[in-house]
């Protein structure tokens, strides 16, 4: 909880401080557009978060975004195939990737770090083949499809509630839900917390892994389509660029350790937002546009260094106290 706390002060402090600087930040359309992008991006960071959680870590969900990304208009608008049956396909291809990575992870003993990079450069080399590295886009049609992501709820007549945020929403409180309040959720933070220990338990650690990857599959296939959908022009080599250090940032500000074991659905959205934020306030402030990155750097930096502070006070006063 005081992770939270200090989570959501930077992000109140970010918000009132642009809005301060730059009084156009409170505009109906800026708020609407922040919350859209904090909605797509919440998403792939709340199954980035599982994983760390369970003690590993993604790096292909930027490739698994660009995958399914030209996947669904390629099927769609170039193929012909029906909506069902794309969405099938893509839910298909992410449940065989989320089964591949836990696989390799549980059965061979691969590193994730070697896993998930391979599948980064796996993954955007089939997207830019199967398109002949040729933009792909839905055109003038599925108007209703693009609602899932360009759509919102008024709430005035310069503001309403993007759908991607809602989808988000309804994500975070199912992913809290199975974190937090069943059975595999525990196991998963035992895992994360301690491996072996978890397994003389009479957990089945490989099946909880496999979960985490699989959810972290799922939710970067669902993020995929959404953004295919919003911007409708997709590049199989820049579509998802990065996105995993987006996801990851996210996970780590809002109270994941990348030891494992920790970390909070409620945070993870919080660290979407914020780092959001900082990207709208860039833009809005003048700020170059290049320091993104930058940004993104130091925030998992600070976010790292602050926990691992953390935990040595946390031993150090254990110890003292066991003395």
């Amino acid at each position: 909880m005081r992770k939270i706390a200090g989570i959501s002060g930077v992000l109140v402090a970010v918000f009132v401080l642009t809005a301060v600087l730059e009084p156009n930040f409170l505009t109906g359309y800026n708020l609407q557009n922040t919350l859209r992008w904090t909605g797509l991006f919440g998403i792939i960071s709340i199954g980035a978060a599982f994983v760390i959680i369970a003690g590993g870590i993604d790096l292909s969900t930027g490739s698994v975004v660009g995958l399914i990304g030209v996947m669904v208009p390629l099927l769609l608008a170039d193929q012909g195939w029906s909506v069902p049956v794309v969405l099938t396909a893509a839910l298909g291809a992410a449940l065989a990737i989320g089964l591949l990575h836990g696989a390799l992870v549980t059965r061979l003993r691969l590193q994730p770090f070697v896993v998930t990079l391979c599948g980064l450069l796996i993954y955007r080399g089939l997207a830019r083949w199967i398109t002949g590295d040729q933009t792909q886009g839905f055109g003038m049609g599925f108007d209703g499809l693009r609602q899932l992501a360009i759509g919102r709820i008024s709430v005035t007549a310069s503001f309403g509630i993007p759908i991607p945020f809602l989808i988000m929403l309804v994500l975070a409180v199912l992913s809290a839900l199975l974190l937090n309040r069943t059975v595999w959720g525990r196991y998963i933070k035992a895992l994360g917390h301690n491996e072996e220990a978890a397994r003389y338990s009479g957990i089945n650690t490989r099946r909880m892994v496999v979960v985490a990857y699989v959810i972290a599959a799922l939710t970067a296939a669902l993020g995929g389509l959404l953004f295919a959908l919003d911007v409708n022009s997709v590049q199989p080599a820049a579509q998802g660029g990065f996105y995993e250090l987006y996801a990851i940032a996210a996970a780590v500000l809002g109270g994941c350790s990348l030891r494992g074991g920790e970390g909070s659905i409620a945070g993870v959205v919080i660290g979407a937002a914020v780092l959001r934020l900082l990207y709208n306030a860039i833009n809005i402030l003048g700020i170059p546009t290049q320091l993104e990155f930058a940004i993104i750097g130091a925030v998992i930096l600070c976010g790292v260094a602050a926990d691992e502070i953390v935990r040595r006070l946390a031993a150090a006063r254990a110890a003292r106290s066991a003395a």
